[in-house]
């Protein structure tokens, strides 16, 4: 029997259309004209021998074999990148040093190092995790070379790589802490100050006129979700690395203020060419896009 090898172009076409929920703005994104990525669609479909989209009203839906494609194709996309890295990256050796968001320390970056580290044996990763304005501030003062963090307004487009949703967290087997046309202050569990994600929350509130207090304070993000699932405290967070022990809370039944997203940026240092964190920064893209949800970051490139 004789094997078929599947496109890998066409692949990223598809993969592409349905997180972009067309074609045609996925050929905006990819450089490439509608028709172009039409045909590649067509000739994956010949490839696998099925259709593998279907319309459903103005939008895309997949079929049973889009659906299995789509895993596949996800998972043979991020290995020829992780391996295109690791060739043209081959000889590189020295040391690069990287910061990240406490968030990400345990559903992103050790995907991030174990995947470096094979792709390049020789080179010497420094991790750090630490919290946003000390990830800057290292930046600035050259300590870092990469750092993940979240934008606090001051982000350009290339720095900026995902938009996360923001959402007010509660435990998940208490009572509501807090009614919206009771007496009481909400009780607010957040981080220690300086916080960007607590002046926002303190914003918020303030805006809507809903009275607060700082009901429980933690330096570290293990301990506002231990006070959140315990029922010390409302917290305001993105959804990842939510444990179990906490719910997020419907914002419009509750009586509390909308809140927008929050945008990731990929902070560089500006000491010039650096091969070592050109590829750094191309596989903390890869693993934030198995990561995350599809639409909290955008197909674009993993070049900066």
């Amino acid at each position: 029997m004789r094997l078929t090898n599947l496109d890998m172009d066409a692949l990223r076409s598809f993969v592409a259309g349905i997180d972009a929920g067309s074609f045609a703005q996925a050929a905006d994104r990819l450089g490439r004209s509608t028709s172009a990525v039409s045909a590649q669609l067509k000739k994956l479909e010949e490839q696998a021998g099925t259709a593998l989209v279907r319309k459903s009203g103005r939008g895309l839906t997949l079929t049973d074999g889009g659906e299995v494609l789509l895993s596949y194709a996800r998972r043979l996309l991020n290995l020829n990148d992780e391996a295109m890295s690791a060739v043209r990256g081959a000889g590189l050796e020295g040391w690069v040093r990287l910061g990240i968001q406490e968030d990400f320390g345990e559903t992103v970056l050790p995907q991030v190092l174990g995947r470096f580290a094979r792709a390049h044996p020789k080179v010497r990763i420094e991790g750090r995790i630490a919290r946003n304005s000390e990830l800057s501030e290292k930046i600035a003062s050259g300590h870092l070379d990469l750092a993940l963090a979240w934008d606090d307004g001051s982000a350009s487009a290339t720095e900026r790589i995902a938009s996360l949703p923001l959402c007010w967290l509660t435990a998940a087997e208490e009572a509501p802490l807090w009614r919206a046309d009771g007496n009481e202050p909400l009780p607010l569990a957040a981080l220690e100050a300086p916080c960007l994600l607590r002046t926002i929350a303190c914003d918020h509130l303030d805006r809507q006129g809903i009275a607060w207090r700082i009901a429980f304070v933690s330096p570290s993000l293990g301990g506002l979700w231990a006070a959140t699932a315990a029922g010390l405290g409302i917290a305001l967070r993105t959804p990842v690395g939510r444990p179990a022990a906490v719910r997020v809370l419907d914002p419009v039944a509750c009586g509390l203020p909308q809140l927008p997203s929050l945008g990731l940026r990929l902070l560089r240092s500006d000491k010039g060419p650096n091969p070592i964190g050109d590829h750094l920064a191309t596989i903390i893209r890869q693993a934030l896009r198995e990561t995350l949800p599809a639409g909290w970051m955008p197909e674009t490139s993993d070049t900066n």
